[in-house]
C-alpha cells in the first residue's frame, strides 16, 4: 500500500519529521507531495521545491529512504483540476496523510483513505513561526532536522527572510 502526505515545507521542521515517522509505519511507500512548488521567493513561500527537497532528503535516515520518494505538486487555482493533477504527478496511493481540510474534503469526495495527523507542538512546529523567529534574530534552530538547518544555513536563510 502506498501513501501520501502533502505539504509546504517552508521550511521542514520536526513536526513534518514526526508526521513522516506516523504515516511510514502504515504504507509500504510514502510520496511526498512538496506543494506550492511552482512559487518560491515569496514571503509565505521562501524556498524552493529543489531547497525544500533537499531539506527534506538531508533530515530523514537514509535506512527509510528507498520508501520515499517526493514529487512537487503545482498551485492550481481549480481545486478539482489540482487534484486531478496530483494523479498525473503521483503513482498510485490509497491513503492521504493531512490535516487540511481542503484535501480531506477533495479526496474524501473521491473515495480515497484521509488520516490525520497528530500535530505536534503545532504552535511551536510551524513554517510561520520558524519563519518569524529567523527574521527577528531569535533561536530557531532547535525546531528543524540537522539537515534543515544545515540547507538553510547554506542559502543564507536570513537575509532570504529579511528580503522578502
Amino acid at each position: 500500500m502506498n501513501g501520501l502526505l502533502i505539504g509546504r515545507f517552508q521550511p521542514f521542521h520536526l513536526g513534518h519529521l514526526e508526521a513522516f515517522h506516523f504515516a511510514l509505519p502504515k504504507v509500504e511507500n510514502l510520496w511526498i507531495g512538496i506543494g506550492s512548488s511552482n512559487k518560491l521567493n515569496q514571503k509565505q513561500n521562501p524556498f524552493s521545491a529543489d531547497e525544500r527537497k533537499e531539506m527534506i532528503l538531508s533530515s530523514i535516515e537514509e535506512s527509510i529512504s528507498d520508501r520515499i520518494k517526493i514529487f512537487f505538486i503545482p498551485d492550481l487555482e481549480n481545486h478539482e483540476k489540482w487534484i486531478e493533477n496530483i494523479d498525473t504527478i503521483v503513482p498510485k496511493f490509497d491513503i492521504v496523510f493531512s490535516n487540511d481540510e481542503l484535501i480531506q474534503y477533495l479526496y474524501s469526495k473521491h473515495n480515497t483513505q484521509v488520516t490525520s495527523v497528530p500535530f505536534k507542538e503545532r504552535d511551536t512546529l510551524s513554517g510561520t513561526n520558524i519563519r518569524d523567529k529567523i527574521k527577528s534574530d531569535q533561536k530557531w534552530e532547535h525546531l528543524v532536522p540537522d539537515g534543515t538547518k544545515k540547507v538553510l544555513q547554506k542559502i543564507n536563510v536570513n537575509d532570504r527572510l529579511k528580503s522578502l
